[in-house]
């Protein structure tokens, strides 16, 4: 049988992920992508604590802690270095949800309205998890977090975040879960041979915020695609948007949801509304789709 993951291991032991990390899983994925050319621009998020204590580095390669806000701009500046320098080298910006969607997306627009030639991958697990769990515009509608108690739970739905970087006309952006190895890497295969700015939003269940059991992570980013709440896409050029992986018989968003503490408190008609959204989003991007 043919292998389709790269056997080479360029992520190495000693990280500090909690158990069941999504993002500790997507990182390994997209170094055996990657390869060793690569260097990270990773601001304060989980990773910039998973990668271990100075001078340990569990990444094996080049990796710069930047501010919060700086991720993009960043790694524009590292890339810029080693093209006077007449080097080729994957540039990586590798931030959450909260350095993304939210304190981080001036720069990140900044850079993909210059194109710069830059990858950002966005591991997205829906709220600050690195600082207790506190909501950001990534927190899905009706999730508990500690700023959205149970009483007052997030009120607004998600930001959709591949809408904003599609109006920016970048060459390539793709939506990747971890559940689906193959379809990753292909991904960031793919990101790495096109020339601009590439922006990757990665599903990344995270046991700690979700109150999920860590043996469910791939289980909960299957059912995020199975169920259509998180559609794996490519978008080329802001305009040709085609799907990755096909769900032709969606399974029910319950189904997703009761395996989460954070979703505990929904009633049925809060998840029957949750559903309904699903279902009319999935309309909408239907309408986009090649």
């Amino acid at each position: 049988m043919k292998l389709t993951i790269p056997e080479k291991e360029v992520m190495g032991h000693g990280h500090l992920a909690c158990q069941g990390c999504g993002a500790a899983l997507s990182m390994r994925y997209a170094l055996k992508s990657l390869g060793k050319n690569t260097v990270l621009s990773v601001p304060a998020c989980c990773w910039s604590v998973i990668d271990g204590p100075f001078p340990h580095s569990a990444v094996n390669i080049p990796l710069f802690h930047t501010a919060f806000e700086t991720a993009a701009s960043t790694a524009s500046g590292i890339k810029a270095g080693f093209e006077m320098q007449g080097k080729d080298v994957n540039v990586v910006a590798w931030a959450g949800d909260g350095g993304t969607y939210d304190i981080g997306i001036q720069a990140l627009s900044g850079a993909a309205e210059r194109n710069d030639d830059i990858i950002y991958v966005c591991y997205d697990n829906e709220a600050y998890m690195n600082t207790g769990v506190q909501r950001s515009s990534s927190t899905p509608w009706g999730a508990w977090t500690t700023t959205t108690p149970i009483k007052h739970p997030k009120d607004r739905p998600k930001k959709d975040i591949i809408g904003i970087m599609a109006a920016h006309r970048i060459p390539y952006l793709a939506t990747a879960s971890p559940a689906y190895p193959e379809d990753m890497i292909q991904k960031f295969i793919k990101a790495k041979d096109i020339k601009g700015t590439r922006f990757l939003l990665i599903i990344s269940p995270c046991p700690p915020g979700w109150k999920s059991d860590p043996s469910n992570t791939i289980k909960l980013a299957r059912l995020a695609v199975q169920t259509r709440i998180f559609p794996l896409i490519e978008v080329k050029n802001g305009q040709e948007w085609k799907l990755t992986k096909k769900v032709h018989k969606p399974k029910p968003v319950v189904e997703y949801l009761r395996l989460q503490g954070r979703f505990r408190h929904l009633t049925e008609d809060d998840i029957a509304l949750i559903q309904k959204n699903v279902d009319e989003n999935w309309e909408i991007l239907s309408r986009k789709l090649l």
